[in-house]
């Protein structure tokens, strides 16, 4: 399994936020699944200076990019038009337990 750092980035438009709230159950109900199969890691939003959700931080583990790809292509923030720039990282995760 590879493991991927995902910054993602919501747009900023009025309504961004609203788009958030409106796709977060769906959103957070897809990552608890991915928990599940061991495909996430840990993660979760990014804040402004004032608490404001703009984003997300995430670690996920998956067969190669091809499978976190297939992810993204039904991912609520993605399909919902909440996350605009993501930017996606092969890592290696400390593992404290070895």
């Amino acid at each position: 399994m590879k493991q991927y750092a995902v910054v993602a980035y919501d747009y900023t438009d009025d309504e961004a936020l609203a788009r958030r709230l409106a796709n977060r159950d769906a959103h957070l109900e897809g990552v608890r699944t991915l928990a599940q199969q061991g495909c996430f890691l840990s993660g979760g939003a990014i804040l402004d200076e004032a608490g404001k959700m703009i984003g997300s931080n995430a670690h996920f583990q998956f067969a190669d990019r091809q499978a976190l790809d297939v992810w993204l292509d039904t991912e609520p923030y993605m399909t919902g038009r909440v996350w605009e720039h993501v930017d996606i990282s092969e890592v290696k995760l400390f593992d404290p337990t070895v």
